[in-house]
């Protein structure tokens, strides 16, 4: 049986809230080996005079537990 580990990330884009979900898991994965999936939990952004000027994705990435 392997344990999991899951931790946040959140990510942020000018594009969109997909980019900033890509930038969280891209981000996490030069620190974290096998990811093994991904949950987007939240999706937010920031609004300047009733435009959006930047998209923010909070993604839980799930990892095996490694013993060493």
């Amino acid at each position: 049986m392997t344990a999991v580990k899951i931790i946040k990330v959140l990510g942020t884009s000018e594009e969109s809230w997909e980019d900033a979900a890509r930038e969280a898991v891209e981000q996490a994965s030069q620190t974290i080996d096998e990811i093994h999936g991904v949950e987007v939990e939240d999706w937010t952004a920031d609004v300047e005079n009733g435009e959006i000027t930047g998209y923010k994705a909070t993604v839980e990435v799930a990892f095996p537990v490694r013993h060493e």
